[in-house]
């Protein structure tokens, strides 16, 4: 389903009626994957083998040495030092394979690729080979045809798409993705640093392009002008596929009716509920997501055993659909509740296993261990849905948690205490924000919106909600007269 609005795109992918994945893209501020920048690199880090490039965004790109092109005789064989590969102010040509985030730069390669619907053309390569998620019979069915079709001196990968698709139309894919190619060679030659070469096709489409295939029963659009676009690019591509994409028109907005906009909302809690009564937790650090597997309410019927076992096989199931909903990338680590039968545990990772193999993004899984924990990474490339609908807390900077009043009261006196020791005046006012004023009044330390101080000093406190908390922000000092004067006209 996708819907189109004054703000964003949004696209979710249902599975037997239940949301498994959802991509959100800002129209003003589309996702830069995929692009092709001819760029001029700023500067050579050798300690890291890597170098930042400049491709005309906010933050210089990061490229790896092991992401620049250069003829080996074999995997074994090393790369040279970047140093020697590439110097400060070359331009160079780069494509986007990692969208920036937080405070680091786009992840860019020299080793460029062109996606077409069924293969994808490597311009500086002369690979063959295909999805991993096609059958083997079916894989080397398509090694055979990209051998015979991929122009010379260049490489092709066939998709998941091109299953069961005929050589004339991998061929024509081939031809056009040539010609794309070609424009982009035009473009390069005819350019000056820095300058976008090529741009993705915006999100509905690519979602269109990547993902939409014979599997899926319908797609629904609720932008005629997006719906239009749509079926121009699948009868060029896959006409079969025309007919299963409808246009929405009711009243009723798109993701309200299949209730996608309170999945979405849910999908940004940390507590998940299982229908059994048991639940996941899902915390996010800086290093890794942790995903801890409660038994709740759920007691079970038979023994503690099986109860476990049960909420376990449960839990594996919705991990896997949060981790694709949620885009969830880099280190995971999941914490199922520790089983003693090591059948059970061989049967839990089975399922884990299993539900992971409809996710069409790259994961690794490492073997659960005799406490319950799994390792696995998942490819990161671009924001998840935390990140791209939250931003940090200002009060408790992403620790999940904030001081309390008795804490904030004290470290407020203590600060007030601080100042009129580095002070001369006998009086001061203070704006404060007013959490932790009623410790303060019931400790005694603040009276009638005034803390009296050692050596005979006071202070005036004046209370806004806008100020940080426990952050007291000295406005004023002087005398007790001149405080009291200058109290009066800020009343």
């Amino acid at each position: 389903m996708i819907s189109v609005d004054d703000f964003e795109t949004r696209v979710a992918i249902l599975e037997d009626r239940e949301l498994v994945e959802i991509y959100l893209e800002h129209r003003e501020a589309p996702s830069i994957v995929g692009n092709i920048y001819l760029g001029r690199v700023r500067d050579i880090l050798p300690g890291m083998q890597a170098a930042f490039i400049d491709i005309g965004i906010e933050r210089n790109a990061f490229l790896y040495v092991e992401e620049i092109v250069f003829p080996r005789m074999s995997e074994a064989e090393s790369m040279p030092p970047i140093q020697h590969l590439i110097k400060p102010g070359q331009d160079i040509l780069v494509q986007v394979i990692k969208e920036p985030m937080d405070s680091k730069g786009a992840r860019v390669t020299t080793q460029i690729t062109l996606p077409g619907r069924y293969l994808v053309l490597l311009p500086y390569s002369d690979f063959v080979g295909t999805s991993r998620r096609l059958p083997e019979e079916e894989r080397q069915r398509l090694k055979e045809i990209c051998e015979q079709i991929k122009p010379k001196g260049k490489g092709l990968i066939a998709r998941t798409a091109a299953e069961g698709v005929s050589v004339e139309d991998l061929r024509a894919d081939a031809k056009k993705l040539l010609l794309y190619w070609r424009k982009i060679s035009r473009k390069v030659k005819a350019s000056t640093p820095v300058q976008l070469i090529y741009q993705e096709p915006q999100l509905a489409l690519r979602i269109v392009r990547d993902i939409f295939s014979a599997d899926f029963r319908r797609l629904v659009v609720d932008s005629e002008v997006e719906y239009q676009a749509i079926v121009e690019f699948l009868e060029s591509t896959e006409p079969s596929l025309v007919k299963k994409v409808e246009l929405y028109k009711e009243r009723m907005p798109l993701f309200d009716k299949y209730n996608i906009n309170q999945e979405i909302e849910n999908a940004t809690k940390r507590k998940v509920w299982l229908r059994s009564g048991g639940y996941i937790s899902i915390d996010h650090t800086e290093a890794l997501t942790a995903i801890d597997v409660n038994t709740g309410k759920y007691v079970g019927k038979t023994s503690l055993e099986q109860t476990i076992f049960k909420t376990n096989l449960e839990a594996a199931v919705e991990i896997v659909r949060q981790i694709r909903l949620r885009d969830i990338g880099g280190i995971i680590v999941i914490d199922f509740i520790d089983m003693q039968d090591p059948n059970n545990r061989e049967e839990v990772f089975r399922v884990l296993n299993e539900a992971l193999a409809a996710d069409r993004t790259k994961t690794r899984v490492i073997e659960i261990s005799r406490l319950g924990l799994v390792e696995m990474t998942r490819k990161n490339v671009s924001q998840g849905l935390l990140e791209f609908q939250t931003e940090m807390c200002p009060c408790c900077h992403g620790l999940g948690v904030i001081l309390s009043d008795a804490a904030i009261g004290i470290q407020v006196y203590r600060l007030i205490k601080k100042v009129a020791s580095t002070h001369a005046a006998e009086s001061f006012i203070f704006k404060v924000n007013p959490r932790g004023k009623e410790f303060l009044e019931r400790k005694g330390k603040l009276l009638n919106g005034v803390i009296t101080l050692d050596w005979g000093k006071r202070a005036h406190l004046i209370f806004d909600s806008s100020l940080p908390v426990g952050k007291p922000e000295m406005i004023e000092e002087g005398s007790e007269v001149q405080i009291e004067q200058s109290l009066g006209n800020l009343r």
